[in-house]
């Protein structure tokens, strides 16, 4: 039994290893996975000394609750949340030492959705592909935390950070998504591909790490031919049956059978990692369609 370990007190809602991801292997099925939120990930990543590909855990909504076996320095970001450790108020978005047998507690999100908390060292999983990173779709990487799950440390490869606190991104008041013409925009109307771009829409709560779901008008299409089953990339907006568009996110499939009408451009997919439920949404277009 290793000392540097973390153990789970309480996983919340869905609290996931997540790294940089498993890119280049989408011929293969495999998503790419990876945090949502990557500049989140990475600045917690460097306040705790990490290397950028060091794995995080990526928790949604209410956080989780995590017993250090020795001490440990940590560092909570992300969507901003209330942080105890040992019940005592700690700082957020700064480098904390967290105690041997003591309780660090990350609390449920006051804006945004998703936070991320890492450990000096890493989360040390044993890696799938080259990713530590858990994949909802494939079931790929380590399983969604569970009550009493171990979590292994790696060893520390630089000093925490020697800041008081780092500016974070706040939540999106509104959700601006940049697109671009989608390889099926021809399947829809000209009324439908003006809808898209001039009306606005809002997050689902059906939204989740595979794709966020949109509310608003339904799109029009101009074929109702079957497609048959094409390659997705990340930030697809798909259009399924009921016409409202999907975009997807880290964990979406790499094929599909519904028609893709632009793609979000990949910055700015961050933002959409912590757009609550209800968030507005513009898809403002950034060439001509």
């Amino acid at each position: 039994m290793t000392d540097r370990a973390l153990v789970v007190i309480r996983p919340g809602a869905l609290t996931t290893v997540q790294d940089l991801g498993r890119p280049g292997y989408a011929h293969l099925g495999v998503p790419r996975s990876g945090a949502l939120d990557p500049g989140a990930a990475a600045l917690v990543n460097r306040l705790t000394g990490n290397p950028p590909d060091a794995a995080v855990l990526e928790t949604t909504v209410d956080g989780c609750a995590l017993r250090a076996r020795s001490t440990v320095t940590v560092a909570v970001g992300g969507a901003p949340c209330p942080v105890t450790v040992g019940g005592r108020p700690a700082p957020w978005g700064a480098p904390v030492v967290v105690p041997a047998g003591e309780l660090l507690e990350v609390g449920a999100a006051v804006a945004g959705v998703r936070g991320y908390v890492a450990v000096r060292g890493g989360i040390a999983v044993e890696p799938v592909l080259g990713s530590r990173a858990t994949d909802l779709l494939s079931g790929l990487g380590p399983a969604p935390l569970a009550e009493g799950t171990v979590l292994p440390l790696g060893r520390p490869a630089g000093p925490p950070a020697r800041v008081d606190g780092a500016p974070q991104p706040g939540p999106p008041a509104e959700l601006v998504l940049r697109v671009t013409p989608g390889p099926r925009v021809d399947w829809f109307t000209a009324r439908a591909v003006r809808d898209l771009t001039t009306r606005a829409y809002r997050v689902s709560p059906a939204s989740n790490r595979i794709g966020l779901r949109t509310e608003g008008p339904a799109l029009e299409r101009a074929r109702d031919a079957e497609l048959p089953s094409e390659g997705m990339v990340l930030g697809a907006v798909q259009v399924p049956p009921d016409g409202r568009p999907v975009v997807f996110l880290a964990d979406h499939p790499t094929t599909g059978g519904y028609p893709v009408i632009a793609v979000v451009r990949p910055i700015d997919l961050a933002a959409a990692a912590q757009a609550v439920p209800g968030t507005p949404v513009r898809f403002v277009p950034v060439r001509r369609w």
